[in-house]
């Protein structure tokens, strides 16, 4: 039950700074659950962010969802999400009262303007240690340019390139094991 309130203080924590999205807040998630705590290990952690970019809804919150359903199962992964959302919502509820009123505050402005590059670098942050455990062989880079091309230069659905990469992966890799 310790650890159980533990991971969730965690994500009430994770959800009052989660400025940028889920996205921003990976690199948080990533030391936290796997470099600090050691509840998962990176392997399991780059599966359930997998999972979490595959199923509906922010990728913070599905990332919560399944480390409480991987921890201590079904009930804990629902006050996992409970818990990374509460504040988010309380606070969102509230700036939408004051932002139109202050939207043009140069003050806000500025701060807006100061958190973006920061966000940026927390996403670039998680991606070494992500890429280390996805780049498993020529094959998965690959993979990954051939899906980066699709996305960026095609502007292909991103479910679809999810789909054609899983399917590719079950061809490639489950013959060979």
């Amino acid at each position: 039950m310790n650890l159980l309130l533990k991971v969730c203080l965690f994500f009430i924590n994770v959800g009052a700074v989660s400025f940028g999205g889920g996205y921003a807040v990976l690199y948080m998630l990533q030391q936290e659950i796997v470099v600090s705590n050691g509840w998962l290990s990176q392997e399991q952690f780059v599966n359930i962010l997998a999972i979490a970019e595959m199923t509906p809804g922010p990728i913070s919150v599905n990332t919560s969802t399944f480390v409480g359903y991987t921890l201590f199962g079904p009930l804990a992964g629902v006050l996992c999400t409970l818990c990374i959302i509460a504040i988010p919502f309380i606070l969102s509820l509230t700036v939408s009262i004051f932002f139109q009123k202050y939207k043009r505050n140069c003050y806000l402005k500025g701060a807006l303007k100061g958190i973006r590059p920061a966000v940026v670098g927390l996403i670039a942050a998680v991606i070494i240690p992500i890429a280390q455990i996805a780049f498993t062989d020529y094959v998965s880079v690959v993979l990954f340019g051939i899906a980066a091309l699709l996305l960026f230069k095609f502007k292909t659905n991103p479910i679809l390139v999810m789909l054609v990469s899983g399917s590719l992966g079950i061809l490639i890799y489950g013959i060979a094991l």
